[in-house]
């Protein structure tokens, strides 16, 4: 009987603050593994420029990171693939000493296959048993080809893939694709022995069977790690295979550990506050209703950057003040950590009011909503405040002081996270919307600042 143990992480996004254990679970589990053959394998969304040294060092941190621990394999998820242009994602992998397995992403041009990445992987273990290792990352349609990447869709691809590997006598899939989609696949291809799933932030403690699939899937941030182990019969068939994770916070932490967390978020703190953008005469406040509050400077850049008639933001995008004086990218990290970008809307006027109607009617809610994902790393979803947008008793609305025309054209600025939460449905449904890439709202608002307050 031949055995086999695989150790898995997903999701880490930068958090740092597990990554020491992390180490240490996967260094003790090759140590101590006794199965005939041990592989490490990492499904993505490892960086998240919410950590400053991942954004000081473009991903570069957490490539040095994984090195060390001598990875088998990786795919990419999306705060690889959309949270950096496409050429630090071009160049994110190029000191990496393990391949990444990516089946899904293109050149738009070429139509080549994302140079970083190869389609598949063929391991032979010590017994000569071929195990054939395939990834797909989720297929964002809108926003990859802003980024001049061609993503692919899953029912295109994956046949194709398992192709490559069909004569292997293991297949295992790396998703980043969410949980639903794992257990679609699963359902139409039995001759994947394991799923490795991630994306979704979903945690299968002891691992599903969907139709002789095995999914694993170990949660996010490193708070847990999975382990799956596979039993092969002297004819290379699997006859046993299970998956377990082991809860972060249940290992040992160390005296030297947050003395080393510590120094990452310092070390990513002390790079960015040497590049300096503005020199403000005032403290701009993150309280919407401050006479100098950075909510109103920042609705005139997004509005001058989208060329656009009006501008709404919310105010739980603000984390912190800008400090008068000379303020820096550390400055506005820590303000707008967001993997958010601004959005031109284009609509008709009776589109408009409807919106306006949307984000009053949820202004209340909205207003102390603890809010998550879609790209917004802050607490409260927070006020809604308009520029050149009033509406008067009778719900009239007007546009830069002129009443509403409603078969008029109109230009909003907005952010890509009011179309993907569910609060704005018009957004979706009536507008016409570009998400204005590369570019972070926080650059967006830094170029700004830079041009009316210079050093």
């Amino acid at each position: 009987m031949e055995k086999i143990q695989i150790v898995h992480t997903n999701d880490l996004h930068s958090h740092f603050e597990n990554f020491p254990r992390v180490k240490r679970f996967i260094e003790q589990s090759r140590k101590e593994s006794v199965a005939d053959d041990f592989y490490l394998f990492d499904l993505g969304d490892a960086m998240d420029r919410a950590h400053p040294l991942s954004e000081a060092t473009n991903g570069q941190a957490n490539i040095e990171w994984m090195n060390p621990l001598h990875y088998d394999a990786a795919t990419i998820g999306n705060n690889e693939g959309l949270g950096n242009s496409h050429a630090e994602l071009e160049h994110l992998y190029d000191h990496a000493n393990f391949p990444v397995i990516l089946d899904n992403l293109y050149e738009k041009e070429s139509g080549q296959l994302a140079e970083f990445a190869q389609p598949y992987k063929i391991i032979k273990t010590k017994k000569n048993t071929t195990i054939g290792v395939i990834g797909l990352t989720a297929p964002y349609i809108l926003t990859y080809p802003l980024l001049d990447w061609d993503i692919r869709l899953v029912q295109d691809i994956l046949p194709k893939a398992l192709k490559m590997v069909k004569d292997c006598d293991v297949i295992v899939l790396l998703s980043h694709l969410g949980v639903s989609m794992d257990r679609l696949i699963a359902s139409k291809h039995p001759e994947i022995d394991i799923i490795i799933g991630s994306h979704s932030h979903h945690l299968f403690p002891e691992g599903e069977i969907d139709n002789g699939v095995l999914l694993a899937a170990a949660g996010k941030y490193g708070q847990h790690i999975g382990t799956i182990s596979l039993d092969l019969d002297d004819g290379k068939k699997v006859i046993q295979k299970a998956a377990f994770t082991t809860k972060t916070s249940s290992l040992k932490e160390l005296p030297d550990d947050q003395q080393w967390i510590k120094a990452q978020y310092d070390k990513g703190e002390t790079l960015l506050d040497q590049q300096k953008v503005a020199k403000l005469p005032v403290t701009l406040s993150n309280d919407y209703q401050a006479e100098h509050s950075i909510i109103d400077e920042a609705l005139t850049a997004v509005n001058d950057y989208a060329h656009s008639d009006v501008a709404i933001l919310s105010s739980g995008l603000f984390l912190e003040n800008l400090p008068a004086g000379t303020i820096t990218e550390k400055n506005l990290h820590n303000a707008l950590p967001h993997a958010i970008h601004v959005m031109r809307t284009t609509m008709t006027g009776d589109n408009v009011w409807r919106l306006i109607m949307e984000m009053e009617k949820n202004r209340l809610f909205l207003r102390n909503h603890m809010q998550k994902g879609m790209g917004f790393r802050g607490k409260i979803f927070g006020e809604l405040v308009y520029q050149g947008i009033e509406i008067d008793s009778k719900r009239n609305v007007y546009i830069n002081g002129k009443e509403l025309e409603k078969n008029q054209e109109y230009t909003l600025a907005l952010l890509d996270h009011y179309l993907f939460v569910p609060y704005f449905p018009s957004i979706e449904i009536a507008g016409k919307n570009e998400i204005l890439y590369p570019k972070f709202l926080r650059s967006v608002f830094g170029d700004y600042l830079n041009k009316k307050y210079p050093i």
